[in-house]
């Protein structure tokens, strides 16, 4: 399998949108408003060089399919993983695995330190995963959330 990585352009959000659709997991994290063409391109801009895709060309001369996509972004201090889907056609392939690095990279390479992620409790595979990458679990602080717009649910 002949697997590529390359940075998110707003002119993919359609077929990254199809592939967080593809699981529950990554459709459930949605909202209306943030995951909308204008808040992914207002989320790209501001993190131009840290979201990247995978794409896998099957040989017989068809174009590049999607395989999967990582969106990471920092405030300067602290990088934060906010989607990271893997087509499940693809899994355990190793695309997660080289998005995350070519995600480290990126944020390393900007001065980040340090990155979270967050990751629903109940999604077993996921949470392994990312325990294998090094990421631990931080029992000390509560995340909490308040939206700001009627548009975006408040979260359980």
């Amino acid at each position: 399998m002949n697997i590529t990585t390359r940075l998110v352009t707003i002119e993919d959000y359609d077929a990254i949108y199809e592939l967080w659709c593809s699981t529950e997991q990554s459709k459930r994290a949605l909202n209306p408003v943030d995951d909308s063409r204008d808040g992914i391109a207002k989320y790209l801009n501001r993190n131009p060089t840290t979201c990247f895709l995978a794409e896998v060309k099957d040989g017989t001369g068809n174009g590049p399919e999607l395989a999967g996509v990582i969106l990471t972004g920092h405030d300067g201090r602290r990088a934060l993983i906010h989607h990271m889907c893997v087509h499940p056609s693809y899994r355990r392939e190793g695309i997660a695995s080289l998005l995350v690095k070519k995600a480290e990279d990126a944020l390393r390479a900007e001065g980040l330190n340090k990155i979270f992620g967050l990751v629903f409790k109940d999604n077993e595979a996921a949470n392994a995963f990312w325990e294998k990458q090094g990421y631990t679990l931080r029992t000390n602080l509560n995340y909490r959330n308040k939206s700001l717009n009627d548009e975006v649910p408040q979260g359980e």
